[in-house]
Parts: structure tokens; sequence; C-alpha cells
């Protein structure tokens, strides 16, 4: 039985080791900390003796269209926890709230009838909207420049309106992609709108984990479909090398080897662990995410979900009864040096401009999670630089959300790179097995 270690037990590592365990490899797999899922994880909050709370560190979601994360949740075994909602909504400051769904007509025209009677935008907004979505549609394919501008740029030029812009554009995209309008590739941008709002009538339907992330992988279950051996706890110091390929990682004060070696490490680690790769990653930063966690003594409000225009906050999620509410802020670079009350302050303020209750009600307590190295921002120039799965070591491969996966810096990208780095596994073993599923267009 061929053998396998794979380093880091982030989604993509999780993915590789997940495809190589159940195609006949034996897989360890090194995690540095004490749980897996990286930064999308789950773990016990203790803001109190009584607190048995457990917390995501921010809430992580799929569309129907991430076909790889499902594919994936499915050989875990773990489908049947995601809950797919049909229904987003757009809620003004001062309440009123607008509903965006399929209607019958088909694919790319099914939400005609609920875009035209949304609220929050004027018939001018909309008419531009229009104009650039059909854009997307004709230009996704034609254009080449859509990596070298901002999606900002390209909205300019087709002449949106600064409403459709700050309240449709900006509200799906920054929370999509983790990264400003200004700053963020058109590429990217162009592929969201398509195969999430364009390409299928279905494809826009959104999955929230009806459980704790980390329970989707946790142990028990990443042992039960395969040959996994899971090492926590256990941080790969070094990897040696010896005539052009891994000979062994150093982990826990010892060596392991395998016949081939996935590295699923986030970008700024490799240079530590692995610096014979050269890899120029000079032009690679982070974008943060901040998660604000919000107890109230009473039900603030019955939706599921919403996203809150003109302002800071941009998505509000229930995640208990209408008390307990996370609110998630992406390219959230304005609060990194803010302090943790003065951000639960901003939070409570602004959710009331939504949510009236909110005035009324005495926060129980409160949690603020900063994950300051989120995501890789997706800048204009950034796909050239992004390595594939393959390296000058022959029984080495990457794997991440920063590598070329053909998607953005997603749950979705981080797995389809997994599975990429488990294919070039199993065609260096000379067994090529396919775990990749294409785009649903």
């Amino acid at each position: 039985m061929p053998s396998a270690i794979v380093i880091g037990g982030g989604l993509a590592g999780l993915a590789a080791a997940t495809a190589l365990g159940t195609s006949g490899f034996e897989v360890d797999l090194f995690e540095a900390r004490a749980f897996l899922g990286g930064r999308a994880s789950s773990y016990p909050l203790a803001l109190s003796q009584n607190d048995s709370d457990v917390i995501d560190n921010c809430q992580h979601l799929l569309l129907r269209c991430c076909v790889n994360l499902q594919d994936f949740y499915r050989r875990l075994g773990v489908w049947d926890r995601i809950r797919f909602h049909r229904e987003f909504f757009f809620i003004e400051p001062g309440g009123r709230t607008s509903v965006l769904r399929a209607g019958a007509l088909p694919a790319p025209f099914h939400f005609t009838r609920s875009f035209l009677k949304l609220h929050c935008l004027e018939l001018e907004d909309k008419i531009a909207i229009a104009r650039g979505l059909l854009a997307i549609k004709q230009e996704r394919l034609s254009r080449t420049d859509l990596d070298r501008i901002t999606m900002l740029d390209w909205l300019k030029e087709k002449r949106q309106t600064h409403q459709a812009i700050e309240r449709f554009w900006n509200q799906v995209l920054v929370s999509a992609i983790n990264e400003q309008l200004d700053r963020m590739a058109a590429v990217h941008a162009f592929q969201v709108f398509w195969l999430g709002f364009l390409a299928k009538s279905n494809s826009y339907e959104m999955g929230i984990p009806s459980i704790p992330l980390s329970d989707l992988y946790a142990p028990g279950v990443l042992q039960r479909i395969g040959a996994i051996r899971l090492h926590l706890r256990a941080q790969v110091e070094k990897v040696c090398l010896a005539d052009g390929r891994v000979r062994a990682v150093l982990a826990t004060g010892a060596e392991h080897s395998a016949d081939f070696y996935v590295s699923a490490l986030p970008f700024e680690r490799v240079p530590t662990v692995l610096p014979e790769l050269n890899l120029d990653l000079s032009q690679f930063s982070h974008s943060p995410i901040t998660g604000i966690h919000l107890w109230f003594d009473r039900a603030i409000t019955q939706l599921p979900h919403a996203t809150l225009l003109d302002r800071t906050i941009q998505w509000m999620f229930n995640k208990g009864q209408g008390r307990y509410l996370q609110v998630v802020v992406s390219a959230s670079r304005s609060l990194l040096e803010m302090g943790r009350p003065e951000i639960i302050d901003l939070a409570t303020r602004e959710l009331a401009d939504f949510f009236p209750k909110v005035r009324e009600a005495k926060l129980e307590k409160a949690h603020v999670v900063k994950e300051v190295r989120a995501t890789y921002s997706a800048q204009p120039g950034m796909e050239a630089l992004r390595p594939g799965n393959e390296t000058s070591f022959r029984n080495l491969f990457l794997a991440g959300d920063w590598t070329r996966s053909g998607w953005p810096a997603t749950m979705e990208g981080a797995v389809r790179s997994g599975y990429l780095a488990a294919e070039a596994v199993t065609q260096a073993a000379g067994k090529p097995q396919q775990f990749l599923l294409p785009d649903i267009a």
C-alpha cells in the first residue's frame, strides 16, 4: 500500500487526505493545533465558569455551485448536516427588508421577479445591474484583462450607479472573496456571479452547517473513511530532502517518512518549513475577517440571516433562536486596530439600526474573533503568481487555497486544491485517479 504524509489539517489538507485515504493510500496527517479545520474551525467559549458554548471562529458557508466542497462533505458522511436557504434578505437601516429568491423563469432570468421588487434599489440601479450582469455573461470568456483590473474599475467602466455598487455588487462580492472592490481582481468577481448567480437557477442557494464546523471533520469522522492516521499537536518543523526528493518530515522530535508528501500549509508558513522551494511569495498578502458573537437576553429577529446595507457590519447569522447572533465583517482592515469593547459597541449600535429590539435588549455576553490571516488578498496580477500542485521535488506536492485551484480563496478553493494535489500524487504513484469535479458551467 503506498503511503503519503499530509502537512496541515485545514480544509486543503483534509481534502487531500480524504481523497488519498479512500483510494488505497495509507495517510498520516500532521496538524500543529489540537483540532482540525484550520481557519474553518470551532472551539469552546469560556467567558465564565458556566460557559458551554461552542462557536465557529467565523461563519462559513457554501453555495450550490461549490460542487467539490459538497463532494467532500459527502465523502465524510456529513452532507445531511448542511441546511440550504433559498432566500437572501437585504435590510436597510430602519428595518425595511427586501427578499431575493429564484422564480419560475429559467437561468439566467430566474431572479427577474424578485429583483424587480427589491426595495433597496431604485429603478436606475436595477437597470445598471442588469446591464452589468449581461456584460458578465458576454465578457467572461472574451476579455483577457480581468486579472489586471479591479472589479471597481470594471463596474465604473459599465456605468454602475453608486447605490448599485454599494448595495448590490459590494454586498455580494466582499463577503464572497474577502476583499474590497478596489483591491479585488475582476476575474474572481466574474466567477462568483457567473457560477453563483447566472449559470443555474439554484446555484445561489446558501448552505450553512447545522453543527459546529469542527464536528464536520471530527477525528472520528476522518478515521472511519480510510487508512488515515491523525497526529494532532504535531507541528512539522522541517522537511528533510535528499537527491531531489523528500526523505522525511521532522515533527514532535522524530522523523516520519512516506512515499509521497503534500504540503497544505498557509503560504506564510511555507518558507519556514520548505525554504528549498524558493517560492516567490513577496506579492502575497492577507485580508482579514472579523466575526462578532453577540448573546442577548431576548430574541432580536426571526430571520435566519441577512445582509445589512450601508454599515460596517455586512452580514447577520441567527445562531440560536434569535438571541445569539453572529455578525461578520469581511476584508475588515478598519477593525484591526480597534479594541474588543469598541468593536462590540460598533456592532450592537449598528445592529440596532436594522433590528430595533436590540435597543431594548440586554447584551449578556459577547466575543470577537479577528482572523487576521483569513485569506490571501485576491488583488490583480495574483493569478499568475499562485503556484501549481507540483514542485521541483518529485514526491512533494502543494495544496492550499492560495495555490492555483481555479477558484479564489474560499472553502471550495481549498478543497479543490487538496483534490488536485491528491490527483498529482496518484499520477506520480502510477495509479492516476480523478477527484476534482468540474464546475457547474
